[in-house]
């Protein structure tokens, strides 16, 4: 669904199309994504559109960055940690 909306907004019925759940389903998806902060909707008459809440993910770039950065470091430190000891046995 993140996915899809990706694209551009889109209703719960244009949600629900490609997969194989029935509506109280994606419904139930969606309510936890937005009740995560993930997607905002809007009603108009009887169609609800939901659309992606971009800020939602800066926390999640900035926590995968961070991960990133310390897993590079130690695997920098592996990498010299191996160069030491195949340099130890030459």
């Amino acid at each position: 669904m993140l996915e899809r909306l990706g694209a551009g907004p889109a209703s719960v019925s244009e949600l629900m199309e490609p997969l194989d759940i029935a509506m109280p389903s994606v419904v139930k998806h969606l309510a936890l994504l937005e009740a995560g902060g993930l997607v905002q909707s809007e009603k108009s008459g009887r169609v609800r559109t939901y659309r992606i809440n971009p800020t939602a993910f800066v926390p999640m770039e900035q926590w995968v960055a961070m991960r990133k950065k310390t897993l590079e470091a130690q695997f920098d430190q592996l990498d010299r940690i191996l160069s030491n000891v195949q340099a130890k046995k030459k």
